[in-house]
């Protein structure tokens, strides 16, 4: 690719960032690298009145969390800044001032109680919803219509306006998108967009093509509910005198609920008890409160690999790659045009691959922060040993506590059940028995106990199904978990005889019913 690839990702912070918007910012990561490029982060702020506190930041985090620093942006440094569009408001200016200086914008001074009688008498007339374009312009109050000297008039004496777009007539616009082909709007189908707003801010339209011009952007990867807005863009290229730098324009596929049916929003996370966000947000109320992935127990590997094959893939079989690997193989031409069903299952199973890959250890760091909020703090080595037991079983990091707090405190519960199914007086003296061999052992390890227990099952005329489970319920409580040598080498010889006993004790006072 002879031209150098700039992308940008821009967000606007209003809010925590959904999961489809991390999946945007992914694509961009993935394109810059594939290519040498250069991964932009600029932060959309100019609509002031949805501005959130701690947006930002939250952007920030995930980005980091996910490993998809920018390599631009506001607090990251670039020669194209500022990147808050908040502190670009006089280049804004300058080039409103360019566009009507051209004749391809112009003044209004309808005010909203005007436009919203304009739509009310044009929805009493059955006709569709009101747009302010080539043919409504005609009969408003606007630049247009009224003398200079009566705009100039109107605008000394600090009268409220806007700038919009001057959209021609009987026209049309086409443009290629790298993901859907070539696209053509009719200019009748286009409203006259507002390009900077009354209080002298620009729209989302404005600035975004201001901006990505001045800072070279060469590819617009974004989502597709911007399409319908390409037109105007490609509009305000042209309007600028800017039609050779136009960008290339990639619009990726929607992301939809689980059930397949409408776009996944951000209520779809209560709604089908799934994270739609990268991390926790808190809001100011309660209403206001989502998880995130990562507090769902996800890895950041996980999350990046599951995102990719929302809406790309490979062209193969193969489902599991890198970040790194991602970059080299990923293209905008394997992007689907269909929407992306969001299948949570699938997340799970993505988590599954990556924690049974993870390193013991680093597992250990990672879930060490959950055990203390138990107030538990066991030492590295036993927990090192537990996470190699149980992640063969675990979709989540949550699943470490969810399937294995018995290793970490007493067991409280006993499955009782299976013990009067299994349990009688005779067995009470051969555990007895038991217990004293396992107490002579002198290596405590999962191969010698395998053999010594097997051995005595054997001379004692018992069967394994009599003596396994409740050696497993002894530990653990539960039929369920990794090998009972595996668990009783962890536990060690003290703690292991300890359950073992505390538990004949408890099964002694059952009989059969």
């Amino acid at each position: 690719m002879s031209q150098k690839v700039r992308v940008r990702f821009a967000p606007s912070p209003t809010g925590p960032l959904h999961i489809g918007g991390v999946r945007t910012a992914l694509y961009n990561f993935l394109f810059a690298k594939k290519h040498n490029g250069v991964f932009c982060l600029r932060i959309e702020d100019t609509d002031q009145a949805r501005y959130v506190e701690g947006a930002e930041d939250y952007i920030k985090e995930t980005l980091a969390w996910l490993g998809l620093e920018p390599d631009e942006g506001p607090g990251y440094g670039g020669e194209f800044g500022p990147y808050r569009q908040s502190e670009r408001k006089e280049i804004y200016q300058k080039y409103a001032g360019e566009l009507l200086k051209r004749g391809k914008a112009y003044y209004a001074f309808d005010t909203q109680e005007e436009l919203d009688a304009r739509r009310k008498m044009e929805a009493e007339r059955g006709n569709h919803t009101f747009k302010y374009d080539a043919y409504s312009r005609k009969e408003m109050k606007n630049s247009l219509t009224l003398s200079d000297e009566e705009v100039g008039k109107r605008i000394a004496a600090g009268e409220p306006y806007v700038i919009r777009l001057l959209v021609p007539e009987n026209d049309t616009v086409t443009f290629e998108d790298l993901v859907r082909g070539q696209v053509t709007f009719e200019t009748s189908e286009l409203d006259d967009k507002v390009l900077i707003k009354a209080d002298g801010m620009p729209t989302y339209h404005m600035a975004n093509i201001i901006d990505d011009h001045l800072m070279e952007i060469s590819h617009v990867i974004r989502g597709e509910e911007w399409l319908p807005s390409t037109g105007h863009h490609v509009l305000l290229y042209k309007a600028f005198g800017w039609a050779d730098s136009i960008p290339h324009f990639a619009h990726l596929p929607l992301i939809l609920k689980p059930n397949g049916k409408g776009k996944l929003s951000k209520r779809d996370g209560a709604k089908f008890g799934i994270p739609v966000f990268p991390l926790e947000w808190n809001g100011n109320n309660e209403l206001d409160h989502f998880p995130g992935f990562r507090e769902y127990g996800f890895l950041p590997e996980a999350v990046i690999n599951f995102l990719a094959f929302l809406g790309w893939n490979p062209g193969t079989d193969e489902e599991l790659f890198t970040l790194e690997q991602l970059c080299e193989v990923f293209s905008l031409d394997k992007i689907h045009k269909g929407g992306a069903r969001f299948d949570f299952e699938k997340a799970r199973w993505y988590n599954h691959q990556y924690i049974q890959q993870t390193d013991d250890g680093e597992l250990a760091s990672l879930i060490r922060p959950m055990l203390k909020a138990h107030g538990l703090n066991p030492s590295r080595d036993f927990l090192v040993k537990v996470c190699g037991l149980l992640k063969e079983r675990c979709h989540l990091l949550s699943d470490f506590w969810e399937n294995g707090a018995w290793f970490f405190e007493e067991v409280k519960e006993y499955d009782l059940e299976n013990v009067k199914k299994r349990w009688n007086t005779e067995l009470k003296g051969h555990f007895d028995k038991l217990i004293a061999e396992l107490d002579s052992m002198q290596s405590f390890d999962a191969p010698g106990l395998e053999s010594k227990v097997k051995a005595f099952i054997n001379e004692n005329g018992l069967k394994m199904g009599q003596v396994l489970p409740l050696l497993r319920i002894a530990l653990a409580g539960t039929m369920k978990g990794p090998g009972v040598f595996e668990t009783m080498e962890v536990f060690g010889k003290s703690e292991t005889l300890a359950r073992i006993k505390k538990a004949v004790a408890l099964f002694g006072g059952i009989t059969d019913q």
